[in-house]
């Protein structure tokens, strides 16, 4: 997001704006919850938080704010807006800033870390309230309009994310500069509410999380399932024509594995503990590559033989924090649509473009118009520490990825200290219907590990060469994507996509037999339907259709039994009468087979 100088939006004014927001929500909570400690409250993309601890009560019970504490804090932040009071920054000692915060344990975790880092301590106050802040903001807190400002939800937060940390109050805000852009920004939530993938997929019955399963664990219910597997269809069909064989391999490996693919100690952070048997290390894959970088290994291997596209549906697991886990976007298992091409030096160009167009057919298919490149390089500082030690080898690889992408007319912007441990990256940022931006996929190119793991292929002269590796995954995790295409088409999939795609209403219970026999004549034509034949009243099996948001009704009754027709009723409303069967099944396997993409902001 940028203003209207199309500065990056951390250079804006409206992050200022919402920066000074964030300080004025913490002077109101300060002065309405005595006892109130501080954590931190930065801008984000779209408004503002602060994490608030508010004590304990006279029973020991840690005190939470609710929502009806909103409008009062809300309130008591426009009187701070108007008094005008201006913003100083100031530059102060760590002794000083120790005593200014010697009542905040939040704040002075901060200073010493701070310190630690060899960095300067700075604050900025507005009338009373100062608050540890390097900035930046607006210069008086009347630059926030009134009338554009909104506190929005409440949530638990650890602090620093840690689930073995305190559990702090979240408050999130929005500011805007005027009422109509706040209005538009409200609508535009409510509109995301409605779409929300969690809310959908109870609804739908896609899947669900159980806390004696684990968080972030997801139980695909049978209407997901089928979602699932027609993603692995479509994607088999890809991969088919684009010459990748598929391979499967274990869930768990020994931590040798993983220190020669420098998972360890490069990724451990996000990995499973250990699991110790008969004295040898086992850990859960956090990716697949390390045990296609072994089959690669398992004979020797020609020019002849490259490039080699090994493909697999591999069951992830990452440790991701708590406070990071969201529905199926962030998850700590996951079903990757995962790949590794092993090729040479001089197939890269091609085989690294093709991956890219690869990209753009699914993009196509699913009605994605939106969408970036993003190069994500490494950084000389992380060298050893994030990355693979080897400068040269990342200035030649990075300047191989912008040269195919530059050569091929490929739009893309670059993003420094965001790539993979053992290579540069093209990640895919992709918005849905309602502008709601998500990370989807990756391509990968890898130097370091085909080298870690000896990884040769005799040339055309008999000489051994190490080939590169892109680690390619165009869906990403199922998991993810789906969240993606649940609220990027509100629960309304393309009829190929949706886990049920005909679902038959008899009148009365004398027209259940033909309804049964309609539904066996679609399945025989592998399409997905089931009748309707409990007693409910026809405009209530008609609602429940509706609410699940089926593509395809078909009411029977006498008339229709007599005549061997169908009355269809769409899921937008338009409906036909007297419909040959053949004709609709034939229309409807049609629209399966090709699948026909259904616009995403409509049903």
């Amino acid at each position: 997001m940028s203003d209207d100088n199309h500065l990056p939006y951390d250079q804006s004014h409206l992050y200022r704006l919402r920066h000074t927001a964030a300080h004025v929500l913490a002077q109101a909570v300060v002065a309405l919850f005595p006892g109130a400690m501080l954590g931190k409250g930065p801008p984000v993309e779209d408004g503002f938080y602060y994490d608030f601890d508010l004590g304990c009560d006279d029973d020991g019970k840690a005190r939470t704010f609710s929502m009806d504490d909103l409008p009062r804090i809300e309130a008591r932040m426009r009187e701070i807006i108007a008094g005008d009071y201006p913003l100083y920054y100031r530059m102060v000692e760590p002794a000083e800033a120790r005593d200014l915060f010697a009542a905040q344990p939040y704040k002075l975790e901060l200073i010493e870390e701070l310190l630690n880092e060899g960095a300067e301590l700075s604050t900025y106050r507005q009338d009373a309230f100062e608050d540890l802040c390097r900035g930046p903001h607006v210069a008086r807190t009347s630059e926030i309009p009134a009338d554009g400002l909104r506190l929005l939800s409440i949530a638990a937060a650890y602090w620093r994310g840690d689930e073995c940390r305190p559990m702090l109050q979240r408050v999130y805000g929005t500011a805007w500069p005027s009422r109509e852009e706040l209005d538009e920004y409200l609508q535009r939530m409510e509109e995301a509410r409605q779409r929300d993938h969690r809310k959908l997929g109870r609804e739908l019955e896609l899947f669900m999380f159980d806390e004696e399963v684990g968080p972030g664990l997801p139980l695909w219910l049978p209407n997901g399932e089928i979602i699932v597997e027609e993603l692995e269809k479509l994607a088999h069909e890809m991969e088919d024509r684009g010459g990748y064989q598929r391979v499967r391999t274990p869930h768990i490996a020994k931590e040798a594995l993983y220190l020669r693919s420098r998972h360890l100690p490069y990724y451990a952070e996000d990995m499973f503990p250990a699991m110790e048997r008969g004295g040898t290390s086992y850990y859960l894959r956090p990716m697949n590559c390390p045990f296609h970088h072994k089959i690669y290994a398992s004979k020797a291997r020609s020019y002849r033989d490259l490039p080699l596209r090994l493909a697999e549906y591999g069951m992830i697991y990452r440790y991701e924090q708590s406070g990071e886990l969201f529905g199926l976007l962030r998850v700590r298992g996951a079903q990757q649509n995962d790949a590794h091409i092993y090729c040479s030096e001089a197939q890269f160009d091609e085989e690294f473009l093709a991956v890219i167009e690869l990209y753009r057919t699914y993009f196509r298919l699913f009605g994605i118009d939106r969408y970036v490149l993003r190069l994500s390089k490494h950084s000389k500082e992380g060298l050893g520490k994030k990355y693979v030690d080897d400068e040269a080898a990342w200035l030649r690889t990075e300047e191989m990825v912008r040269r195919v992408m530059r050569n091929a007319g490929v739009p893309f912007v670059e993003a420094e200290d965001e790539a993979a441990f053992y290579g540069p990256k093209i990640d895919v940022q992709v918005w849905s219907a309602i502008g709601r931006e998500f990370s989807i996929a990756t391509n990968q190119a890898d130097f370091a590990g085909p080298r870690r793991f000896n990884l040769t292929f005799t040339n055309s002269e008999g000489q051994e060469e190490t080939p590169l590796c892109i680690h390619r995954a165009p869906l990403g995790s199922h998991e993810r994507f789906i969240g993606f295409l649940i609220e990027h088409y509100a629960g309304y999939f393309p009829v190929w996509l949706s886990p049920q795609q005909v679902h038959v209403i008899p009148i009365t219970d004398e027209h259940n037999a033909y309804a049964t026999q309609l539904v066996t004549r679609m399945q025989h034509a592998g399409i997905r339907a089931a009748a309707d034949l409990n007693a409910d009243r026809m405009q209530s099996k008609i609602r429940q259709a509706q609410m699940m948001k089926v593509p395809y009704m078909l009411i029977v009754g006498d008339r229709e039994v007599q005549y061997g027709t169908v009355s269809v009723r769409r899921r937008d409303g338009l409906r036909e009468n007297a419909v040959d069967v053949e004709h609709f099944v034939g229309m409807v396997k049609e629209k399966i087979v090709r699948r026909e993409p259904t616009p995403a902001t409509s049903p």
